[in-house]
């Protein structure tokens, strides 16, 4: 998972001779258009479409029979649209009009507006339709290697043509994608309790004590957690769930957590734990791990609860409201047994 790390060298670029100047400043994206009362996009848009007509007709009364409107109200528009931008789209020859070089700028950006609002429609309208459509479904990177794809399957039995774009994250990276509306739907631990989010819970994993396999307490099925207070512990970074599960058991047993490494990946933390580097706490592997040993913890709860969320008061296409039931459905069975 990436970092930002620059490349060496980055940011001057060689000339002839050894000498460097600065390299160009990345181009911004372009700004969202303005939507406040009098901005152009707001006076422009609705007659971006009647401008259009016109100019590939050239003549009002069949740009206006293609439109489906009286010849007298597109005349009218047309007029209104030349009197707010101050310059003459048309040179009037009898009854066929010729784009001036002004008309012709403009229609080059109108026709490019319109393809786009067209595309972008067809686009949410594929992706809302009920036996084809797209779900965009966000969830952790400890159910992908098995939970996600096992779903998956599942619920393609029945819904063969359905898209999913796929979002691996932590937690809250998940819920801010969440919140912005990118996802319809995530998979999450801990579950959050926050204004504007619907959660249900589905399921519960027990987190287990990892740790090398020649380790002093190896030899043992169960250990407290205090056992294990002066250890170096691998963690996932702050602001993982899991890692903001195993600050507060170790809070609860009495001790903060003296962390040796931290990464994104547990299957990378227990490659760490099986390096001697270290101990941990996760859920259960996919596939047991060579070199670790795994315990179970005495006298404290050490489960993550797994749950499903969604923006409240949202309304939900065909294919996301089906993939929810789905979901809410596999309460008590989310996870591989």
């Amino acid at each position: 998972m990436g970092g930002d790390d620059e490349e060496e060298g980055a940011g001057t670029a060689a000339e002839p001779g050894g000498a460097s100047t600065p390299a160009p400043a990345p181009v911004p994206a372009p700004a969202p258009a303005e939507l406040s009362p009098g901005a152009w996009a707001v006076l422009l848009a609705p007659r971006l479409a009647q401008f259009a007509a016109v100019a590939r007709e050239a003549h009002m009364t069949r740009a206006a029979d293609h439109l489906g409107m009286p010849q007298s109200t597109l005349s009218r528009a047309v007029a209104r649209l030349e009197a707010d931008l101050g310059v003459t789209l048309f040179a009037r020859q009898g009854r066929t009009l010729r784009l001036t070089r002004a008309g012709l700028t403009f229609q080059q950006a109108a026709e490019r507006a319109l393809a786009e609002v067209e595309r972008s429609a067809e686009e949410v309208r594929v992706d809302a339709d009920p036996g084809s459509g797209r779900v965009a479904f966000g969830f952790l990177h400890t159910l992908g290697p098995e939970t996600v794809p096992a779903l998956l399957r599942a619920f393609r039995a029945d819904h063969p043509r359905v898209r999913f774009h796929l979002v691996q994250t932590y937690g809250e990276a998940m819920l801010e994608r969440l919140r912005a509306g990118a996802l319809d739907l995530c998979l999450t631990s801990p579950l959050p309790a926050e204004p504007g989010l619907v959660v249900r819970r589905l399921d519960q994993q027990r987190l287990r004590l990892v740790v090398p396999a020649g380790h002093r307490l190896a030899h043992r099925r169960r250990v407290h957690l205090t056992d294990l207070a002066a250890e170096p512990f691998v963690t996932l970074e702050a602001g993982y769930g899991l890692r903001r599960i195993t600050d507060a058991l170790c809070a609860e047993a009495g001790f903060a957590p003296r962390i040796a490494f931290e990464g994104e990946e547990a299957e990378t933390l227990r490659g760490l734990v099986a390096a001697g580097l270290g101990v941990s706490l996760l859920p259960p592997p996919a596939v047991p791990r060579p070199g670790v040993t795994e315990l179970d913890l005495i006298g404290q709860r050490a489960v993550r609860e797994i749950g499903v969320a969604w923006l409240d008061g949202q309304r939900d296409t065909a294919p996301v409201a089906a993939f929810k039931a789905f979901l809410l459905g596999r309460k008590g069975a989310l996870l591989p047994r």
